[in-house]
């Protein structure tokens, strides 16, 4: 895939990162502390830092 991927994973989530990296263009990895399957809903500072620091340097490529 060549689309730009952002993953971000919440505590409880898993995966093996060298899947994702080997089947998608990942261009940013963060891993949390904290937040869940609501993330949005439990810590969206988190999220909303994460996604513009994700588009932000794509807006401008």
């Amino acid at each position: 895939m060549t689309v730009p991927t952002a993953v971000l994973l919440a505590r409880d989530d898993v995966t093996i990162r060298r899947f994702a990296e080997r089947d998608a263009d990942v261009r940013r990895w963060t891993e949390l502390d904290r937040g869940g399957a609501y993330l949005a809903l439990e810590a969206p500072e988190l999220l909303a830092a994460d996604v513009r620091a994700f588009f932000g340097p794509l807006a401008s490529a």
